[in-house]
């Protein structure tokens, strides 16, 4: 090749160079430093240096070669050139696309690419083929090039199989068996629903609960004198356990409505009621306490009248009974009305077949594990049968009654507790049999895979609201910044931005120490649940920010001592213990432990470490009041020095302390006294109706009928604005 043709190509690959420089499509720095063009005024595209010198020549000709497409081989360009064909002119979009790949299943060139990318907040100098894109820059680049857009991940969604397991169709009534009424026994607080269990068992459970209340639910088989077993729920009547409430009425047959005669129709009395109608189980009224002298059964069923429950004297179907369960009063006529409503409502269940249940209780045994407290509602449980439930599964290995003692098979209506769980299941989650373990892999695999699906689809629009709300941002300001040249608005968007740099640091600082991280552990999850929900009702995030950074059954351990150091966090405990070895730890580390056996205990204690991370309010109390009788000035040096004369009204002046100066209702001036004076003595204190001279730190005028305040600031410890409802 003689040297006429190479300066030719050598101009030509130059001119090519200005010209993509001059439409701002140029995407390597690299390129730019090496062809930059020096342009005359009459010719800016034409007067380029034609003839670079000798020694760059080389370096010049592999630069070109290795950046531009023209200079590759047929076969290459082919390759570069293959289009992805287009659906109806969809183009399939997926998370971190890189601008090259996106160029490919559009069917474009990377210039197409950049061109959709002008005008916008991208800086073009930083792209490179290999950049990834954020997927609303995606979207913007397929709606600009005219064309829509679909996720790739809804196609992978339709090719996974479901694998869930789900219960069986309907038994065959021929093959259904009579069971045991599961009774779940509902009311307010303190209204006598365990004791009345108690006397029906036999036992002493009231005893043993904290504080006589209620705070798990229970399942319990009673065996009446008649022969008859009735499978007993006893739910929590406290404010907080509205959840577990809720759960026994829908696993139950009947609803025993337990009210005090003395107290009549409360609060959670009336939610009861409620749970009941949702579930649509029928109600027996069970009036207790009716031996105390304060008892009024009929002011009761009255009341009762309101909430739409109308017992069998007023016309209606509610059984309405009489009871005193301390003194065992009438409680063989309260079970044979159950008895009697169970046999009208016909209970049978199918004994055959794969098991199906639901979960009451679960908590996690120091020495036994996970476990669980189940209703079976059909088929019948043995001894490693594989059940599953939400995302975990089981290999049972022991089932025990109420009574712990082992059983080797559970029928339906009959509750039961379950070990051999792998993982802890939440309380209310259905229980099924499934034929092998590997089964149990593929629906707990299935139910974590559709959880994870909506979780990544509830982020992905939370992302997107977040990424429409700063693009608006963004139009917005550059609305505003339109008329100025891009030097003018990169000047005033730093002195807009200025002070944040300095402020960022500081306010997080200050957000630190309005911060309570919180560690809930409880014994059962049921518990945990109740101390979650009533912790979701909390408002005051303006007072101090609530944390939750972790929660979870079992005893306080180690790995809870730890997460509390990194976050400088509290541990809570409902009904669980932490050994000698972890107090000790904890002490050393300076993390608190707070154990607590009744909830309204435990959120108190809670409330009281928001109020100690709360700033102190600081509080002004007067201690005495002066009013300006007439104004003096006193000369001292070149100066003069306003005096007013004073009386003291009430209380004191002490010099010590703090003054204010108040004019027609508006207070002018704040500080301290730089003299105080009675007649020509300096004095320290002045006493109520004594008269007195003073001047302040301040050049001030004073006028006849000013108020003198003399006061103190103490500081005082805030008090949350929390209310938990109870």
């Amino acid at each position: 090749m003689n040297r006429g043709l190479i300066l030719k190509f050598e101009n030509l690959v130059q001119l090519r160079g200005a010209c993509r420089q001059l439409c701002t499509v140029s995407y390597r720095k690299v390129y730019r430093a090496q062809w930059k063009p020096v342009q005359s005024s009459a010719h800016p595209v034409w007067s380029v240096l034609l003839y670079p010198r000798l020694w760059q020549r080389d370096k010049l000709i592999s630069v070109v070669s290795s950046q531009h497409r023209h200079l590759a081989t047929k076969e290459e360009t082919k390759k570069k050139k293959k289009k992805i064909p287009l659906t109806k002119g969809e183009v399939e979009i997926r998370q971190k696309m890189t601008l090259e790949e996106l160029a490919r299943a559009m069917g474009k060139d990377v210039d197409h690419i950049y061109e959709a990318l002008l005008y916008t907040d991208i800086d073009l100098d930083s792209l490179e083929p290999d950049s990834i894109l954020y997927e609303d820059h995606i979207k913007l680049i397929v709606k600009k090039s005219g064309m829509k857009y679909k996720s790739a991940k809804l196609k992978e969604e339709k090719e996974r199989e479901n694998t869930d397991a789900v219960k069986r169709p309907p038994a065959d009534p021929a093959v259904l068996t009579p069971r045991p009424p599961v009774v779940t026994i509902l009311g307010h607080v303190d209204h006598g629903k365990t004791t009345l269990l108690d006397s029906l068992r036999k036992t002493q459970v009231a005893s043993m609960e904290a504080g006589g209340i209620t705070q798990h639910i229970g399942a319990f088989l009673v065996h009446l004198p008649s022969g008859e077993k009735i499978t007993f729920l006893d739910t929590p009547g406290h404010a907080a356990f509205s959840a577990m409430r809720a759960r026994g009425t829908h696993v139950t047959d009947i609803v025993i409505l337990v009210v005090a005669a003395e107290d009549g129709v409360m609060q959670q009395t009336i939610e009861s009621i409620q749970h009941a109608k949702n579930a649509g189980v029928p109600l027996i009224l069970a009036i207790n306490k009716c031996d105390k002298p304060e008892a009024d059964p009929e002011r009761v069923k009255k009341e009762l009248l309101a909430h739409d429950v109308v017992c069998e004297e007023f016309g209606g179907d509610v059984q309405a009974v009489n009871i005193s369960a301390l003194k065992g009063e009438n409680l063989m006529v309260l079970a044979e009305a159950t008895v009697a409503l169970a046999e009208m409502l016909e209970l049978k269940a199918d004994s055959t077949g794969l098991v199906e249940g639901t979960v009451i209780e679960s908590r996690k045994d120091k020495g036994k594990g996970p476990v669980t407290t189940a209703i079976i509602q059909r088929g019948t449980l043995r001894k490693g049968c594989v059940l599953v439930a939400g995302k975990t599964w089981a290999k049972v290995r022991f089932m025990f009654d109420e009574n712990g003692k082992a059983v080797d098979a559970a029928s339906p209506g009959i509750p039961v507790e379950i070990m051999g769980w792998k993982e802890v299941p939440s309380a209310g989650d259905e229980m099924l049999e499934v034929e092998s373990e590997q089964r149990a892999h593929e629906v707990v695999a299935w139910r974590t895979y559709v959880e994870q699906q909506e979780r990544m689809k509830r982020d992905v629009e939370v992302i997107e609201a977040k990424q429409k709300e700063h693009r608006l941002e963004y139009e917005q300001k550059q609305q505003k910044l339109a008329h100025l040249t891009w030097r003018q608005r990169k000047a005033v968007l730093y002195k807009a931005n200025k002070h944040l740099m300095f402020s960022k640091p500081k306010e997080r600082t200050e957000m630190d120490k309005n911060v309570l991280s919180v560690i809930v552990k409880g014994d059962v999850d049921g518990s945990v649940e109740a101390v979650l929900n009533i912790l979701d009702s909390y408002d005051a995030d303006d007072e101090c920010k609530l944390d939750i950074i972790h929660f979870g059954m079992g005893d306080i351990s180690e790995t809870d001592i730890s997460l509390a150091e990194a976050f400088n966090g509290v541990i809570f405990g409902f009904s669980v213990k932490a050994n000698e070895s972890i107090k000790r730890l904890a002490a050393k580390k300076g993390i608190k432990i707070k154990l607590h056996n009744i909830i309204y205990k435990l959120i108190d204690d809670l409330k009281e470490e928001l109020n100690s991370r709360l700033p102190p309010s600081v509080v002004e109390n007067t201690i005495g009041e002066a009013s300006v009788l007439n104004i003096f000035s006193v000369t001292v040096g070149k100066s003069k020095i306003p005096v007013a004369g004073c009386r003291v009204q009430k209380g004191l002046l002490d010099k010590k302390m703090k003054f204010k100066l108040i004019r027609n209702g508006d207070v002018i001036w704040k500080g301290s006294l730089s003299s105080l004076k009675h007649h020509k003595d300096d004095v320290q204190v002045i006493k109520a109706g004594m008269d007195c001279g003073l001047s302040l730190d301040k050049y001030l005028e004073f006028n006849i009928g000013d108020e003198i305040i003399c006061y103190e600031e103490k500081e005082v410890q805030q008090t949350t604005s929390w209310d938990p409802g109870f």
